[in-house]
């Protein structure tokens, strides 16, 4: 049963880098997995790959602290709404290298993932490095990992996180992995992240650094510590955002140098503190199309659509 891939949104969409849009691996061949050894064979071939995942996978901690590097043209989809991967977690992206200050020939892009349930890594539970661009993370569910959901960091560049339902996890999402990055990711990490569950989970929805242009629009926030933080220059739009019971909806000021946060149509509910604004930041409608919900109906839409399951 193959599951439709696209067409992807926001800075997935984008032309760039050489790269027309993300496409994953679309033209490629289709292959079906239930094993380990099969799941871990695919993703780490040359060329265009669609991954479809049956059933629990469960992914090997002993090396590398368990994550597992998905190479460039693949889209990973779980089939019908049990498709899970625990235990290890997800590497988009070359080798650590800090001298590394370009994006290199050899950059890992294009890569889908889709309709999984990650769970119970003993790491990151999805990283994307070291300049790895066009990568659209949509419509998965994102539970229990010993760091990060999904941090986003090392120059990526053109990245849509979208309808996703994070729960029971602390540290949500990172943009941008230290305030020593700035050769590397300045200019770079634009990041789309919309109709997004952040359901009790803690915080870093997202906490970013050095961001050419960040749009947060359309989540549901619910009962975190914190939604939004901005520092070390990053742009970032709040945009028609729902936030219930957040202590802080979004910062400007988080232990580092200032962000700037531009914010406008979110609504704010039994909420300790307001968004923080200070500066501007570029119009996301200068990089590509989209049309916004209102915040008012987030509470009903993203519920209902966010997480695995509801491809449609």
């Amino acid at each position: 049963m193959l599951v439709p891939a696209g067409p992807a949104d926001g800075f997935a969409s984008v032309d760039a880098l050489g790269q027309n849009g993300t496409t994953g691996g679309a033209g490629g061949p289709v292959v079906t997995v239930n094993s380990t050894a099969a799941f871990l064979d695919y993703i780490a071939r040359p060329g265009p790959y669609v991954i479809q995942v049956a059933g629990t996978i469960t992914l090997p901690t002993g090396d590398s602290d368990g994550m597992h590097d998905v190479t460039s043209d693949k889209t990973i989809v779980g089939i019908g709404a049990n498709a899970t991967l625990r235990g290890g977690g997800l590497n988009i992206g070359l080798p650590v290298n800090d001298d590394t200050t370009a994006p290199p020939a050899n950059a890992v892009h294009n890569v889908i993932i889709r309709n999984l349930h990650l769970t119970g890594a003993t790491d990151d539970l999805l990283n994307v490095q070291m300049f790895s661009h066009h990568i659209w993370i949509d419509h998965n569910e994102f539970s229990n990992g010993d760091d990060g959901a999904v941090d986003i960091k090392r120059g990526s560049d053109y990245v849509t996180v979208s309808w996703n339902h994070f729960h029971d996890h602390d540290k949500t999402l990172l943009l941008s992995h230290d305030e020593d990055a700035g050769a590397q990711d300045i200019g770079r990490l634009r990041v789309t992240y919309h109709h997004n569950w952040f359901n009790a989970s803690d915080q870093r929805h997202p906490r970013v650094r050095f961001s050419a242009m960040t749009h947060v629009y359309n989540n549901y926030y619910y009962e975190n510590s914190y939604g939004v933080a901005s520092t070390y220059d990053a742009a970032v739009l709040v945009e028609e955002n729902y936030f219930y019971s957040v202590n802080n909806p979004g910062r400007v000021e988080f232990s580092g140098d200032l962000g700037r946060i531009v914010e406008r149509g979110n609504i704010l509910v039994d909420c300790n503190h307001p968004i923080e604004t200070r500066g501007t930041v570029p119009e996301p409608s200068g990089f590509y199309r989209y049309q916004a919900d209102d915040a008012a109906a987030i509470p009903t839409i993203v519920p209902a659509g966010a997480g695995v399951g509801k491809l449609g």
